[in-house]
C-alpha cells in the first residue's frame, strides 16, 4: 500500500515539475496579476541571466521524466533536488503563500530519496 501511495505521489510531483518546465518554455499560463513587489523583483533578476530559465526548465522536465518512471525515480528525485531546495528557499525568504505546495512537494521528493538510499549509498562505497 506504501507503495502504490508513493508512486502515486510521485506521478503528481512529477507532472508538477513538468508542467512548471513547460511553461518556462512556452508561457502557457499566464502570470497572475497584482503579485508583491519583492516577487516581480525576484522574477525581473532572474530573467537578466538569459541561460538560467531555459536551463532550469530542462532539469525540470528531464527530472519529471526520470520522476515518472519507477526504474530511474532516484535519479530523477537527485536531479530535481538542487531546483526543489531553490523553491523552497523562494517561498521561504520572498513568496511565503506558496509554502504549503513547495513544502509537500519537498516532502514527497525526500520520501522518494529515502526509500531509494541504497541507491545512493551504492555511489559512495
Amino acid at each position: 500500500m506504501r507503495n502504490k501511495i508513493l508512486n502515486v505521489l510521485s506521478v503528481i510531483v512529477a507532472l508538477l515539475f513538468l508542467n512548471a518546465g513547460l511553461n518556462k518554455i512556452f508561457q502557457y499560463i499566464p502570470v497572475p496579476e497584482g503579485l508583491p513587489e519583492a516577487v516581480v523583483r525576484h522574477d525581473a533578476a532572474i530573467a537578466e541571466i538569459k541561460w538560467l530559465l531555459p536551463l532550469v526548465a530542462v532539469v525540470e522536465i528531464v527530472g519529471g521524466v526520470l520522476l515518472v518512471l519507477r526504474k530511474t525515480r532516484a535519479l530523477g528525485a537527485i536531479v530535481l533536488l538542487p531546483i526543489m531546495v531553490g523553491v523552497l528557499v523562494f517561498h521561504i525568504m520572498v513568496y511565503p503563500e506558496g509554502l504549503l505546495m513547495a513544502g509537500l512537494m519537498a516532502i514527497v521528493l525526500g520520501w522518494i530519496m529515502i526509500e531509494n538510499k541504497g541507491k545512493y549509498l551504492q555511489l559512495i562505497d
